[in-house]
């Protein structure tokens, strides 16, 4: 999500930070990301992003919130449901929105698996990316439920790891990548039916 320099301008404080935190750390990670640089890049003063974010925790965990709502509702649910006549066309449409996320240059990997990564399972941006992944398993329960599938939650396990392990092969340069994992997921479908 990129925004140019006058609307950026016109939105609120908070939004700019946050828009502005969520395009750096989505790149590039939590450490990597100071928050004097968000401060700079988004044109405010520090007073202001804390007014708005007592702490850096506190602003990754409004980034990984962000994340969720653009990218896990509202780009992979929404446009696999646009994109699938049935619940498993839906299914297995998340892997053609990967194929165009993949080889766009929005590409930027799962930041909430970076984050866990990066931060560990004990902090609490790690719990929360934990809680972000957990969601994601959700939304592919739903469809798999609706899809008279049996053991949605164990489906959504096994459906999760082709999402994550496709994400990674895009990272490494794969552009075939979400085509081998639609491939796969296709007989995991056959699997849970």
């Amino acid at each position: 999500m990129t925004v140019d320099g006058a609307t950026e301008r016109r939105q609120p404080p908070r939004q700019r930070i946050l828009d502005t935190a969520y395009q750096l750390i989505s790149r590039r990670g939590v450490r990597d990301v100071g928050v004097e640089e968000v401060i700079a890049k988004a044109g405010i003063a520090k007073a202001t992003l804390y007014r708005h974010f007592a702490s850096k925790t506190q602003l990754v965990l409004a980034v990984l919130e962000q994340r969720e709502q653009l990218w896990t509702l509202g780009l992979v649910e929404a446009e696999a449901r646009r994109r699938g006549a049935t619940a498993e066309d839906q299914l297995l449409a998340v892997f053609d929105v990967f194929d165009d996320w993949f080889r766009s240059d929005a590409f930027d990997t799962c930041t909430f698996v970076n984050v866990l990564l990066e931060m560990g399972a004990d902090h609490a941006l790690g719990e929360a990316s934990i809680r972000h992944l957990k969601n994601i398993r959700t939304v592919i329960a739903r469809l798999a439920t609706e899809a008279g599938l049996r053991d949605p939650e164990e489906f959504a396990l096994s459906w999760h790891i082709l999402m994550k392990g496709s994400i990674v092969s895009a990272a490494e340069g794969d552009t075939e990548a979400a085509r081998r994992a639609q491939a796969m997921a296709a007989s995991l479908i056959s699997q849970y039916r």
